[in-house]
């Protein structure tokens, strides 16, 4: 389980964050200056969730229609916004800015 006290000493963080299965906000950092706030961070938790969902549901359907297999359990995504990109696994994520994140950084510090 990744801590988010340690995502946001990834290069260039600006904020972190833990959520439940109900994609409500349970723990969070953001870093001073950055223009996030607790409330897009909540926004973002019920984001998370329901992309989980989504993405759970399409590579079932997948794995089922194809005979194909390695799709399922998805275990996290990235969702790359205008300004930034939040990268989560399981429970949890980092968001940091576009020009400057590092996708297997991010990965790998949310591997735990």
């Amino acid at each position: 389980m990744a801590d988010i006290t340690n995502l946001m000493k990834l290069d260039d963080a600006i904020g972190a964050f833990r959520f439940s299965d109900k994609g409500e906000l349970l723990e969070h950092t953001i870093a001073e200056g950055s223009e996030l706030n607790e409330s897009a961070l909540d926004l973002l938790c019920h984001v998370c969730v329901a992309n989980m969902a989504i993405a759970t549901m399409q590579a079932r359907g997948w794995e089922n229609m194809t005979g194909m297999q390695g799709f399922y359990p998805i275990e996290g995504f990235t969702l790359v916004g205008f300004n930034w990109t939040a990268v989560v696994s399981k429970d949890c994520g980092v968001i940091v800015p576009n020009d400057k994140v590092n996708y297997e950084q991010a990965y790998a510090a949310l591997a735990g």
